[in-house]
């Protein structure tokens, strides 16, 4: 098998993937690559990549003979709202340039994440289906819903074989997160250890699916490990792991730390967690090719205080 390429590997998702792919692939198999360089040395080879040029792009997979990518390269949904037109650019022709890659040159598999941002108002909130409307409220979500599109349409007219995940709110006590709506899902505990207080931006009961990234890194590699055969889906597949609201997370941390309190006060990204699923139906993953999560939220709370009162936070 030729090399695998991660691109946006200093990202939350990104760095985290780097070591599984260290350890799955071996570090002289892994190119990583970002559009600014590593503030630290990293294990392997490192290429800076703005993954809006596509000539450069096809470049690197041509020197390091690349057969796998990983395209993580994306604006998310918080940060999004800020600069729309440029979210859109860089979400859709970070994508399109790598399915123009996979049906031009010798690369076999692209990853390529979506996320729960796919849906919307309409969209059932409960156990959302993996199909049903989709009415997507911001740029970010419009973008992974059109990608999810654009994949499907390359795997059927060209047989690219790309397969997707539709990530819920991501928590990891390695690596910050990026600007998304689910960020104080991490935040809190960094606050909880360092000052005993923090304050939300969104209402006390608005629930969100979450996914601890240990499980996160699991279903991605088990998706792109597993035979074609069983890839059904070529637009996304959801993925679960567990819902909790603010308040219900607050609670779980004073278990461990009871002097602990928190604030609630909704600002702008409010109104794009109202308009998210409160939980996901994930069957068809577990259903296509064994998908299953290991971490539930008292597990997950109790592994992120840990680490983080070992590391400095």
């Amino acid at each position: 098998m030729g090399k695998t390429l991660v691109i946006g590997a200093l990202g939350q998702i990104g760095s985290e993937l780097l070591d599984a792919l260290y350890e799955l692939r071996g570090v002289d198999q892994v190119i990583a690559s970002d559009i600014r360089f590593p503030s630290s040395p990293i294990k392997g080879t490192f290429e800076k990549l703005d993954i809006m040029d596509r000539e450069a792009l096809i470049a690197l997979i041509h020197q390091h003979d690349i057969e796998e990518v990983y395209n993580l390269a994306a604006i998310l949904s918080a940060k999004g709202e800020k600069n729309p037109l440029f979210a859109w650019e860089l979400n859709m022709t970070g994508l399109i340039n790598t399915l123009e890659a996979a049906r031009t040159t010798s690369l076999s598999r692209i990853f390529w994440p979506s996320s729960i941002a796919v849906f919307g108002p309409n969209s059932p909130r409960d156990m959302t289906p993996q199909f049903c409307p989709m009415d997507p409220s911001t740029v970010y979500g419009i973008s992974k819903l059109a990608g999810e599109r654009w994949c499907e349409y390359y795997a059927l007219k060209y047989g690219v074989d790309v397969r997707s995940l539709r990530y819920p709110g991501l928590i990891s006590y390695k690596s910050l997160p990026g600007g998304g709506t689910t960020d104080y899902a991490v935040d809190i505990f960094h606050e909880a250890i360092k000052h005993a207080q923090y304050t939300v931006y969104l209402s006390a009961d608005t629930s969100l699916p979450m996914m601890y990234m240990p499980d996160a890194i699991n279903a991605t590699l088990s998706l792109m490990e597993a035979p074609v055969e069983q890839i059904k889906l070529r637009s996304s597949y959801n993925l679960a792991g567990f819902s909790f609201s603010p308040s219900e997370l607050v609670a779980e941390i004073q278990q461990h730390l009871p002097a602990f309190t928190c604030d609630y006060v909704p600002d702008f990204r409010q109104a794009i967690a109202d308009s998210w699923p409160d939980s996901i139906d994930d069957a068809r993953a577990r259903e296509d090719w064994g998908w299953k999560p290991t971490f539930d939220l008292a597990k997950m709370t109790q592994d992120m205080l840990a680490n983080l009162k070992v590391g400095t936070v």
